[in-house]
């Protein structure tokens, strides 16, 4: 049985697998290095971690469930191992992108049951 989209994204957030997703903003935030996402995440043949290939199908997922986009004009991470991804990824002049959903939060998992498909 496939997990629920919302799911399968804490997943992958937890599971320290991936360098072109993580959380941000203490757990409140998805950060998601687009460039590497679609090589690591979406570019993998025959082990998909989602069910879609394309970033454009990844963004409508988080759009139906309600997440928001987010423009990186807050300020930088408190946790050393998230500042320095943010870094490397800015400095790598890649595209990060920002979602926020308040029923994604690492502090506090029990509110994914909340996160609905539009």
């Amino acid at each position: 049985l496939s997990l629920r989209f919302p799911q399968e994204l804490w997943k992958m957030l937890e599971s320290g697998k991936f360098q072109s997703i993580w959380w941000s903003e203490g757990g409140k935030c998805v950060a998601i290095n687009k460039d590497l996402f679609e090589t690591e995440v979406l570019g993998r043949d025959g082990q998909q971690v989602l069910h879609t290939q394309k970033i454009r199908s990844f963004m409508r997922q988080l759009n139906a469930y309600g997440f928001t986009k987010m423009q990186r004009n807050f300020q930088r991470s408190a946790s050393l191992p998230e500042f320095l991804s943010e870094e490397a990824a800015a400095s790598a002049h890649s595209q990060i992108l920002y979602y926020h959903n308040p029923s994604l939060n690492r502090e506090h998992p029990t509110l994914l049951e909340t996160c609905k498909r539009r």
